[in-house]
């Protein structure tokens, strides 16, 4: 029976990896979400019950546990999700009977304001890298692009050299679900990868450059010093020594320079539906995160220009 259940969630898995196309990180998220669920199973009973068996109340309890770890909303809403997705899953290939998720409510989920940069922080960010050195321009290059497109930091590490035309100042940016979407460089972008690539052949000597025959690599945008394309953990590095080589008092991850983009266009007035494209969101309702980051501004700009809402001078008659 245990066997039984794992073997299940294998095969859930597998289904994203070859059917659905998810990405790695995505099918380990569900991995890691649905073993737990499997491994508070197992402390529960002598032997673990077939899928079938697993009724509502045994996601109560597991739900239940979770609270008791003191995990954040957040994160019991996405266990939920995961098994939710399970679940129906084994209902679509008729591996049960009935959904025991249906009729489970998500806990409601916190709403935080994610991290992200002013304009004058983020510009001290992308240009703190040492431009006199080869790693110096790659590293400039990466957050001008960062910043720039908005990407995903699995984006950025993902784009080949084939993807950038300079003639257009547009990138192809591969994003969730290999959806392809176009965004533009801007001038300053475009200047710090002309100069990145004026040098990107230095950065691998010539021993690593014999080395590194993958053709993965060698199609690279980004690559670290041994001409391997650089991963996101690398893109991480970067960005954590140009905060700290600019000295800005707050702490973000690349993702934050995705919100720092997304919040800069609105606030200089731009569509969402124009930043929903830039960012590759499937909703709309996910791009508005945003405009509860814009909260000073819009109010700003109303007591500037509403009538009603202006201060009044001093002495002045309303």
């Amino acid at each position: 029976m245990g066997a039984d259940l794992r073997a299940s969630v294998e095969g859930f898995l597998e289904h994203l990896r070859s059917v659905r196309d998810a990405p790695p990180n995505t099918v380990r998220a569900y991995g890691a979400d649905l073993n737990d669920f499997v491994a508070y199973l197992a402390l529960q009973a002598r032997s673990l019950p077939a899928a079938e068996r697993i009724d509502r109340l045994a996601l109560r309890g597991y739900l239940a546990a979770l609270h008791q770890r003191a995990l954040s909303r957040q994160t019991v809403a996405r266990h939920l999700s995961a098994l939710r997705t399970f679940f129906r899953w084994l209902l679509r290939e008729g591996r049960i009977a009935a959904d025991p998720t249906e009729g489970l409510s998500s806990p409601r989920r916190e709403r935080k304001l994610p991290r992200h940069l002013d304009v004058d922080e983020a510009a001290a960010v992308v240009e703190a890298p040492d431009p006199g050195t080869p790693l110096g321009l790659r590293d400039r290059a990466v957050l001008e692009t960062l910043y720039a497109t908005g990407c995903r930091v699995a984006e950025l590490t993902g784009m080949d050299l084939q993807d950038v035309s300079f003639r257009e100042g547009l990138v192809r940016v591969l994003g969730k679900g290999r959806k392809e979407r176009i965004v533009p460089l801007g001038s300053k972008a475009i200047a710090a990868l002309r100069a990145y690539l004026e040098i990107r052949a230095r950065l691998r000597p010539a021993r690593a450059a014999r080395q590194a025959t993958d053709r993965q690599d060698t199609a690279a945008l980004f690559v670290n010093a041994r001409g391997r394309r650089l991963t996101t953990r690398s893109v991480r590095r970067i960005l954590a020594s140009a905060l700290e080589a600019a000295a800005t008092e707050r702490t973000i991850s690349p993702h934050g320079l995705r919100h720092s983009f997304a919040t800069h266009l609105l606030n200089a007035g731009a569509d969402l539906r124009a930043i929903q494209e830039l960012l590759g969101h499937a909703s709309l309702g996910t791009t508005q995160r945003y405009t509860h980051l814009s909260l000073e501004h819009i109010m700003q700009t109303y007591r500037t220009a509403h009538p009603r809402a202006r201060r009044r001078k001093a002495g002045g008659k309303g």
